[in-house]
């Protein structure tokens, strides 16, 4: 990939300074402060987070061959280029602040008949959730090796815990999310035509599943908070940290 290729964008950076930002308040002394610094540091951490998801698979794409995606400012890293901005951002904000699920965001359109073969098209699907693997290691790293102070772990290992369920939601091989983009290639016509008209609706049905169904939603915590802990995350701080996220639910 050309070095000219990558320009992060200046709202990225401004992301990332709210996210600094959010973890400055998490070090005051004052319990607004903290509950403050927690709720901006994810929601910014989210969609820096959100951002790194697509340029993966945009990145992966242009080194696969379509190079269109450097055409369309995907790896400019600018939230604004990965589709529709209430639809694809603000709506999964809203629900993450909800339900504590994040469902899947942005999207990159890519131009399959240029990649060189199903591979790679198979690999630019998994790029988005081994990202958001990859982030929540790191994140529960950090926390493991430089033990910050408490109310800035809990931020930390909330966000970690976070990916992790990003990484698993979008593993699922369902109609819309990557899981389904990794397969897709080899399937036969008859399922990949079934997948392009389930496509729109299947993120959506399965969020609205994991609400309604105390069981389904069980076996989903379940198998997220069994990833986190194999990759070191800690269970009290992320719990912390959703508390303080959610602080309303907790009055």
């Amino acid at each position: 990939m050309k070095r000219s290729a990558v320009r992060p964008s200046p709202i990225f950076l401004g992301l990332l300074a709210a996210v600094v930002a959010g973890a400055a308040l998490t070090l005051l002394e004052s319990n607004v402060a903290i509950k403050s610094g927690t709720i901006l540091f994810v929601l910014a951490g989210w969609a820096v987070t959100l951002c790194l998801h697509e340029f993966g698979h945009a990145a992966v794409a242009y080194k696969g061959g379509d190079f269109s995606v450097r055409d369309k400012g995907y790896l400019t890293l600018d939230i604004r280029r990965y589709t529709d901005p209430v639809l694809s951002i603000v709506l999964p904000l809203v629900l993450l602040v909800m339900g504590g699920i994040p469902l899947p965001g942005g999207a990159v359109w890519i131009n399959h008949h240029a990649l060189r073969n199903k591979r790679i098209e198979s690999l630019v699907s998994l790029a988005g959730p081994v990202s958001n693997l990859v982030i929540g290691v790191l994140l529960a790293l950090v926390v493991a090796i430089f033990s910050p102070p408490a109310a800035l772990a809990a931020a930390i290992s909330y966000l970690a815990l976070l990916q992790v369920f990003a990484f698993v939601l979008n593993i699922l091989p369902v109609p819309g999310l990557d899981g389904w983009g990794a397969l897709e290639p080899f399937l036969p016509y008859s399922a990949q035509r079934f997948g392009a008209k389930a496509r729109p609706w299947g993120a959506l049905v399965l969020f609205a599943v994991l609400i309604a169904f105390s069981e389904v939603s069980a076996v989903f915590f379940s198998l997220s908070m069994n990833v986190f802990q194999l990759i070191g995350g800690d269970p009290f701080y992320a719990f912390t940290g959703n508390e303080t996220f959610m602080f309303w639910r907790y009055l």
